[in-house]
C-alpha cells in the first residue's frame, strides 16, 4: 500500500539518475517555489557527495517509499523502469524520462497494468516529439495510418551498445562528411541498441499506440557535420487518396557529440511541472 500523504501544497520530488540532466533538473526543483527535492539517487553515490545535500542523497533505491515522493523523475537508464517502475508506481506518480523501456513488451504491459489500476500515473515527457499530442488524437480515433521519426546526430553523440549492424555502421560513419544511415526499421528493435539516444523516437510509438513500437518506422542517421539533433517527423493519416499528411522537423541546437540537445533541458523541465493530476494511465506531458 501507498504511505500516507501529508496535506501540503508543496509537491516532493525524487530525481533518479545525477547526469548533466538530472543535475539540471535538481537545481530546477530547488529553485521552484511549490515543489522540494525528496532525494537525489545515483549509480555511484560518491557522484553527489559534495553537490547533493547528504540528506538528499538516497543510497539504496529500495529505500524510496521513506522518502514519501509525490512525483518520482527517472532520468538514468530504462534498466530503472524494468526494476523499480512499478513499485514507484504503487507509491506516486512516475515520470519516464527514458521511454525506451517501453520497447521491453514486458515492462510496457507491465507498467500500463499498474497506472490503469493503481492511484498514479506514468507521465511520458514529449521531449523533442514535436505535435506529439495530435498524433495521439489520431491514434485515439484510429486514424493514424504510418508514422515515420528520423533522427539525425552526429556518430560521436551516439552511445550504441552491442555488436551489430548499427554499431558498426557508426564506426563508419565517423569517416564520412555527409550523411549515413545507419537504422531503418521499428522502434523497438532499435531501442535497446541506442537506449539513451532514441527516447524521442519511443516517445512517438507511446503517443501512436494503435501503431505501437513494432510498427512506428526508425532512421537513425550519423552526420559528423552538424552542430545540432535534428528529428524529422512524417506522419500519415488514413488512406486517401490523397491521404492526409504531416511533416516537421525540429533543430535543437548542441555541443559536438552531446547526447542532449540544448533546448532538451527546458522541456524536459516543462514536462516536470505539468506531470501531476492527471490520474491513473499513461500520459504525455
Amino acid at each position: 500500500m501507498s504511505a500516507p500523504k501529508r496535506a501540503r501544497t508543496t509537491r516532493r520530488v525524487g530525481i533518479v539518475g545525477y547526469g548533466q540532466l538530472g543535475q539540471y533538473l535538481a537545481n530546477a526543483v530547488k529553485e521552484a517555489a511549490n515543489l522540494e527535492l525528496s532525494f537525489v539517487w545515483n549509480r555511484s553515490v560518491e557522484r553527489l557527495r559534495g553537490e547533493v545535500a547528504e540528506e538528499l542523497i538516497l543510497e539504496d533505491l529500495d529505500d524510496f517509499v521513506a522518502r514519501r515522493s509525490d512525483l518520482i523523475v527517472e532520468v538514468s537508464h530504462p534498466s530503472i523502469t524494468k526494476s523499480h517502475g512499478v513499485r514507484f508506481l504503487q507509491h506516486c506518480d512516475y515520470l519516464l524520462g527514458s521511454p525506451t523501456a517501453f520497447a521491453d513488451v514486458e515492462v510496457e504491459q507491465a507498467m500500463r497494468a499498474q497506472a490503469a489500476k493503481g492511484e498514479f500515473g506514468v507521465y511520458v515527457p514529449a521531449g523533442a516529439m514535436w505535435g506529439a499530442g495530435d498524433i495521439k488524437k489520431m491514434a485515439d480515433r484510429g486514424s493514424l495510418s504510418a508514422l515515420t521519426v528520423t533522427m539525425t546526430k552526429t556518430p560521436g553523440s551516439l552511445k550504441l551498445v552491442g555488436d551489430n549492424d548499427v554499431v558498426k555502421m557508426q564506426k563508419k560513419a565517423e569517416g564520412v562528411q555527409g550523411e549515413t544511415v545507419l537504422y531503418d526499421g521499428c522502434v523497438r528493435d532499435l531501442c535497446p541498441i541506442a537506449p539513451n539516444n532514441v527516447n524521442t523516437m519511443a516517445a512517438a510509438a507511446i503517443a501512436a499506440h494503435n501503431l505501437g513500437f513494432g510498427k512506428v518506422r526508425a532512421r537513425l542517421v550519423a552526420d559528423p557535420r552538424l552542430t545540432a539533433h535534428i528529428v524529422d517527423v512524417e506522419v500519415t493519416g488514413s488512406p486517401g487518396p490523397p491521404a492526409f499528411t504531416v511533416t516537421t522537423r525540429r533543430f535543437n541546437p548542441a555541443s559536438k557529440n552531446a547526447v542532449t540537445g540544448s533546448a532538451t533541458y527546458a522541456s524536459f523541465h516543462s514536462s516536470l511541472l505539468q506531470a501531476q493530476g492527471l490520474g491513473p494511465g499513461v500520459h504525455l506531458c
